[in-house]
């Protein structure tokens, strides 16, 4: 398979842990590039980030279509642009959120996220919302550890099993999920903590998540549904310095 990997922002840090980890996702006869934005924000962690990566995603996703990719994973928690992008064109589109929320309702009755900051927890509850699973999910919470500093593995594993603990004990949560695809490499740790704190529970990274689900719809010979995602009407569009 042909799939190419959205890093939806400007900044390069996670780009060679992208290609590394992205080897156990994949199956050894797949080709994967990894792609970042040209223009855009350097992390994805509010609204107004979001909005400013989306463009240059939507153009990332044509290329990519047009280039022969089979299917693209934009990788970030947040499915910015994933929408538009299935509307846009004709193969597989994933973000993180989505397949993510999928797999942990088939794993568990509740599904508790846990994310970078807080200014992204509205941002989930929308997600939620738009799935129509508010029911399933009982507990939204955050590290409070931006994403360009996701790389202190110590910090970072240390902060996910506080707060997933804290969760399950007091929210009743029997599925975790990694609220950000830059949390690379901590699922099986955290899930093993948290194995030897009494809790036999499965945590879920969405990045591995995204890229299997994709692949699953390749192999199945799926795509979006056109009367979901409807083609946008041809018209002219004005761009910002054009």
């Amino acid at each position: 398979m042909k799939l190419k990997i959205i890093v939806p922002i400007t900044s390069e840090v996670f780009n060679e842990e992208v290609k590394k980890e992205i080897k156990h996702y994949v199956d050894p006869d797949d080709y994967v590039d990894v792609e970042n934005l040209n223009y855009g924000p350097a992390s994805i962690e509010c609204e107004y980030d979001e909005a400013m990566a989306v463009p240059d995603i939507l153009n990332k996703v044509k290329k990519a279509q047009e280039e022969g990719f089979e299917g693209i994973v934009i990788d970030c928690f947040g499915d910015p642009g994933v929408h538009a992008a299935r509307e846009l064109v004709d193969i597989p589109v994933c973000g993180g959120f989505e397949p993510s929320m999928q797999i942990a309702l088939g794993l568990g009755q509740n599904i508790g996220a846990v994310t970078v900051l807080p200014n992204v927890i509205p941002m989930l509850h929308d997600l939620v919302a738009k799935m129509g699973i508010e029911k399933r999910i009982k507990a939204l919470r955050y590290v409070n550890i931006p994403v360009l500093d996701l790389g202190d593995k110590k910090k970072l594993e240390d902060a996910l099993f506080k707060e997933s603990l804290d969760a399950i004990q007091k929210e009743n949560v029997h599925v975790i999920v990694l609220g950000c695809t830059g949390m690379m490499g901590v699922a099986n740790n955290l899930m093993n903590r948290l194995k030897e704190a009494g809790y036999d529970v499965p945590v879920i990274d969405p990045a591995f998540a995204a890229v299997r689900m994709v692949k699953t719809y390749i192999r199945m010979g799926l795509k979006h549904s056109r009367l979901t995602y409807m083609t946008p009407p041809a018209k002219p569009y004005t761009w910002w310095g054009k």
